[in-house]
C-alpha cells in the first residue's frame, strides 16, 4: 500500500491572498543539466448519497482539475520547479496550491516521471534546456477561493473523458491513465496506443514515458 502525505506542509497558515508564488530559479534543483520539476493530477470523487462511505469509483463520479495558461486555449495539470528547500511531494503540493488553488492528499507513489523539452531543444539530444518531471496523484480536500497565480491560471473540473481531449501532451494522458488504473477505474493493459470509447470516456492505454516531450 502506498503511503500518503498531506499536501502543502511547507505552506504558511496565513490567508491565501497573502501567500505569494515563488519566483525565479535561484533555489532550483538540477540533475546534471536537467531542471527538476514536480506536479500532480488533482482529482475528486463524488460519494454515493445512499452510501456516505462509498468512493464512487466509476468514471462518471470522478473529476480531475486542469488549469489554463496564458495565451493558450488548452489546459494542463499544475507543475513547476522543484526547489532545494523542499522534498518532491512538497514541491508538487506547492505548485497545486499556487497554480490551481487546491490542497489535498498527495500519494507518494509517483504516477510516472517524464523528460520535458522546450520547443527550441526538441530536436536536440542534449539535456540542456530540458526538465525531468515527477507527477503525483492528489486527492483534493480543500479548494481555495483565491490563490497566488489566479490571474494567470484559471481552473476547471472536468470528467476523465474531457481531460483526455484537453491534454496537450502525451505525458498528461499517460499520467491520467496511471491515475485511473490506480483508482481501479480502468484495467492496466501494458504498452499500446489503442483508444476505446466507453460511455463517453476516452481511454489512452498506458505507454512508456521515456519518450514523452513537452514544454517546460
Amino acid at each position: 500500500m502506498s503511503s500518503l502525505v498531506l499536501a502543502c506542509p511547507a505552506m504558511s497558515s496565513s490567508s491565501p491572498d497573502k501567500v505569494l508564488a515563488r519566483k525565479g530559479r535561484h533555489k532550483q534543483r538540477y540533475d546534471n543539466e536537467y531542471r527538476l520539476v514536480a506536479g500532480c493530477v488533482p482529482y475528486r470523487t463524488k460519494k454515493d448519497e445512499g452510501n456516505p462511505c462509498s468512493l464512487g469509483n466509476d468514471p462518471g463520479r470522478m473529476e480531475v482539475l486542469m488549469i489554463s495558461t496564458p495565451n493558450r486555449t488548452d489546459m494542463v495539470f499544475p507543475k513547476g520547479g522543484w526547489e532545494d528547500d523542499e522534498d518532491v511531494y512538497e514541491a508538487a503540493s506547492r505548485e497545486a496550491m499556487e497554480e490551481a488553488g487546491v490542497k489535498g492528499i498527495i500519494d507518494r507513489a509517483t504516477l510516472g516521471h517524464w523528460v520535458f523539452k522546450s520547443k527550441s531543444s526538441q530536436k536536440s539530444n542534449s539535456p540542456r534546456g530540458a526538465c525531468k518531471g515527477y507527477i503525483f496523484a492528489m486527492e483534493v480536500t480543500e479548494e481555495l477561493e483565491s490563490w497566488p497565480e489566479q490571474a494567470t491560471h484559471g481552473r476547471r473540473w472536468v470528467s476523465p473523458g474531457e481531460a483526455y481531449q484537453l491534454c496537450r501532451y502525451d505525458w498528461m494522458r499517460e499520467a491520467l491513465t496511471a491515475l485511473l488504473e490506480r483508482l481501479s477505474m480502468i484495467e492496466a493493459v501494458g504498452s499500446t496506443q489503442e483508444r476505446t470509447d466507453q460511455t463517453g470516456m476516452y481511454i489512452m492505454l498506458q505507454t512508456t514515458s521515456d519518450g514523452a516531450v513537452a514544454l517546460c
